[in-house]
């Protein structure tokens, strides 16, 4: 499928609390000399912006380079799950990364380095605060129960990238939550849902932290990444199963994130047991 440029004349919207994004003015307030974004592309609807900047990746795309689209549809998430969300509900984008002189031991941290640029771009912009569940999910509170509100989803691009792609509901209604589950920003209690300064100030947070993390030469301990995700982890401190490849299974408490961005979870044997990937369920009552 070929992206359709979300600026073409032609492209109207019928829902006036879901404006379309001013792609040109987020060029100006992004793109700068010496800045991290080389170009900033908004598109009408594509199947995965993820899909398409791997492809354009392989071609030699410069660092930078950022693809949001106001609808996919085939995005996705971790393990091949479906991401779908009603045309222009959300921030759906993803960016690219050449992080060279970093070793690629230390590429694992990316998308927790992600989480928590994208949190606190939120606060930030939004006045919500985000919370993040290890390794990959935003949360907010709806109601007084934690909701997922986005996703973060990092794959290899080529033999020198990563992109990665975010995908977050700003103001999806209730009666649209694909499951009860979801949560979204307005439902959160946010104060602003204007979706244009909500990317600038995710996009500005990400370029910060990844400054800063590169600098340290992808040290999460040195750059602050590491204090900082485990601050608002939260993960850390409950009693979850991890279900890893394999179909294993471990249930313990979530005591630490490591220097090698993995979770640790202390199990009833009385050994800490690292978990590098899996999929992570908070268990209530245990």
């Amino acid at each position: 499928m070929t992206p359709r440029d979300a600026s073409e004349p032609n492209n109207r919207w019928t829902d006036l609390e879901r404006p379309p994004l001013n792609a040109a003015a987020l060029r100006k307030a992004l793109v700068r000399a010496g800045g991290l974004w080389s170009e900033v592309h908004v598109v009408q609807r594509t199947g995965s912006t993820n899909s398409d900047l791997v492809a354009r990746a392989a071609k030699g795309l410069a660092e930078g380079a950022v693809l949001v689209a106001e609808e996919q549809t085939a995005g996705r998430g971790r393990l091949d799950r479906e991401w779908t969300a009603p045309p222009r509900s959300g921030l759906f984008f993803s960016v690219l990364l050449r992080p060279t002189e970093v070793p690629v031991a230390h590429w694992g941290w990316l998308p927790l380095l992600t989480g928590v640029a994208v949190a606190t771009g939120l606060s930030r912009a939004a006045g919500v605060d985000t919370a993040l569940k290890w390794p990959n999910d935003l949360l907010v509170t709806v109601g007084g129960e934690e909701r997922k509100a986005g996703g973060i989803l990092a794959e290899r691009a080529a033999d020198d990238g990563v992109v990665i792609g975010v995908g977050i509901n700003v103001t999806l209604r209730e009666n649209e939550l694909p499951v009860p589950t979801a949560g979204s920003l307005v439902l959160a209690g946010a104060v602003n849902t204007d979706r244009d300064p909500l990317l600038r100030a995710v996009l500005r947070s990400l370029e910060e932290w990844y400054r800063r993390w590169r600098t340290a030469g992808g040290d999460a301990a040195s750059s602050g990444l590491q204090e900082t995700y485990a601050a608002g982890c939260a993960t850390l401190g409950r009693v979850v199963r991890a279900e890893l490849p394999g179909d294993r299974t471990i249930i313990g408490e979530a005591v630490a994130v490591d220097g090698d961005g993995r979770l640790v979870l202390a199990t009833e044997k009385g050994v800490q047991e690292p978990v590098g990937a899996g999929d992570i369920v908070h268990l209530r009552g245990v």
